[in-house]
């Protein structure tokens, strides 16, 4: 109720005084005329006073008499002209100024009540969060998104394909265990634009596979179901995604699926955190590079973030034969380190350490990954090749703002700097 209180006054006070601006158009005073025409009298009584002085000789004085009497006259003339002219009606004036504060009340509320949120209280963080987990958890269905998606018209094929492509239909329909047919049939509906077809026949290619696929076919998968959804990423290819994120962390199309999920669930902030990333793994030219970077400026502003350029591949690339998650101890390690004697213990931690040491001193990793060795060196009490590790982080990530931040925290947190 406050909030229309204060709305209301402010709005009222708005149209108040565009409405004085208008009322007070109608009087505008004496002309300028009125004014110069009071300058040529008193010039003309000073010419007066200086002939009187013998300033003036009486032939001068006539001269001056004249032209300035010339000047009143033209000045009068000016000045009834005025006092005969047309003024502004006042009850017209009037009625305007009326219909101008409604009008300015009624459409501001109109305009509010149309692209504003009225009642819509202050949301924190934690609240934006959970409104976003809340989406995710009840966004439309694959199905349901298909049956909403716009329809597509039919591209133009030559007939000889066309009718190849309705024999491969054919033949997969009656060999639905054959893996090949079931490949070659969500390569073809795909190239027709058939994506809801060609993702139920991917799908069938990997049942048939029985997990003997890898983090692209998953992938592919999920990028058939958003295609078929006109864009949207639902609960079915959110899986596919997750699976390929699993199978491979650093597949660059996954990732830019998995960041525009976020940003349509309300999760911007996520979204831009992991676009970021991937856009500085690159590679440049590479298609999701191009996707991220005419829409990661928007986003940036959507999270709150102040947008500074990436430069595509300015991270070195990852190896993805060690993309598995070897960055540290799982669960299952940590809960089996429990049994173990501290020396036994202590032993395994160091392996994992060297393990990942050796690994980002070979083929590189994410910022996550540089982080989490400096704060295990740390925790090791190796100060001096946690700091070691440090500075060589900053010369990988020197041309990445974003990664260097998270670098430094951890840096911060193992009291590497002040």
């Amino acid at each position: 109720m406050t909030f229309w209180i204060v709305i209301s006054l402010i709005t009222l006070a708005t149209a108040t005084l565009l409405s004085l601006v208008l009322l007070r158009g109608r009087d505008s005073g004496e002309p300028a005329a009125a004014y110069d025409l009071q300058v040529y009298r008193q010039q003309l009584r000073d010419v007066d006073k200086d002939l009187a002085r013998g300033v003036l000789q009486a032939s001068d004085a006539e001269r001056i008499r004249t032209e300035i009497s010339r000047r009143i006259l033209s000045a009068d003339a000016q000045v009834q002209a005025a006092a005969s002219g047309h003024t502004q009606p006042r009850t017209l004036t009037s009625a305007a100024a009326i219909a101008l504060i409604g009008l300015v009340c009624g459409g501001t509320y109109l305009i509010y009540a149309n692209l504003g949120a009225p009642g819509y209280s202050d949301l924190g963080l934690q609240l934006r969060i959970d409104a976003a987990a809340e989406r995710a958890a009840t966004r439309p269905t694959q199905a349901e998104a298909e049956a909403d998606a716009p329809e597509r018209p039919a591209r133009v094929v030559e007939p000889g394909y066309a009718t190849l492509v309705d024999q491969l239909r054919d033949t997969a329909s009656k060999r639905v265990d054959d893996a090949q047919g079931q490949a070659l049939l969500a390569q073809h509906e795909a190239n027709l634009g058939n994506f809801a077809a060609a993702a139920k026949a991917k799908a069938n290619y990997i049942r048939i596979m029985s997990g003997d696929v890898e983090a692209r076919d998953f992938g592919e998968l999920a990028e058939l179901q958003i295609m078929a959804a006109g864009g949207y990423v639902s609960p079915e290819a959110e899986d596919a995604l997750r699976t390929t994120l699993t199978l491979d962390r650093f597949d660059g199309g996954a990732r830019y699926y998995w960041g525009l999920m976020m940003a349509q669930i309300g999760r911007p902030d996520v979204a831009y955190e992991v676009w970021s990333e991937t856009l500085a793994m690159g590679p440049e030219g590479a298609p999701w590079v191009t996707a991220i970077s005419a829409q990661i400026e928007d986003i940036a502003y959507r999270a709150g973030v102040e947008y500074t350029p990436i430069t595509p591949g300015s991270v070195p690339a990852p190896d993805r034969a060690s993309s598995a998650p070897a960055t540290g101890p799982s669960a299952d390690d940590i809960a089996a380190a429990e049994d173990m004697s501290a020396k036994d213990r202590q032993q395994m931690i160091r392996g994992m350490v060297e393990g990942l040491s050796d690994r980002l001193a070979t083929t590189g990793g994410t910022p996550q990954e540089w982080a989490q060795l400096i704060g295990a060196l740390s925790v090791l009490q190796q100060t001096d090749r946690a700091q070691a590790i440090y500075a060589e982080a900053q010369e990988v990530f020197a041309e990445v703002p974003e990664a260097l931040a998270t670098i430094t925290a951890a840096a911060k947190q193992a009291g590497l700097t002040q």
